[in-house]
């Protein structure tokens, strides 16, 4: 019976452990000249590991070229109930579009 409980208290003890891991953020590069994407999130102790982890979870298919990994504590978001104010163009600056210039007559190749 005591091995049981030595048994369960190891267990609570190492799932305890991995909840205190860090949240790492995984990033996959699908092929050569793509962009990375976000595949995902996963708890690793460091950063060797989450990269090693990112890589079984997420490339199980050798989809994979090149994985990511970055602290979920290091990356600043916007929100996403504020997109309108903080995409939209501010009016009146019409001048940071190319349609606003003319081209001139006396300048070539242009």
């Amino acid at each position: 019976m005591s091995q049981q409980n030595d048994a369960a208290q190891a267990n609570g003890a190492e799932q305890q452990d991995t909840r205190e891991w860090p949240l790492w953020e995984v990033f996959v590069r699908p092929s050569r000249g793509l962009s990375h994407v976000h595949a995902g999130s996963l708890h690793a102790p460091d950063a060797t590991m989450a990269v090693r982890n990112g890589r079984d979870l997420y490339t199980r298919r050798n989809e994979g070229t090149s994985v990511w990994v970055v602290p979920a504590d290091a990356i600043t978001a916007s929100d996403p109930d504020a997109k309108g104010a903080f995409f939209e163009s501010a009016a009146g600056k019409a001048y940071r579009h190319a349609t606003y210039y003319t081209r001139s007559e006396g300048v070539k190749h242009l």
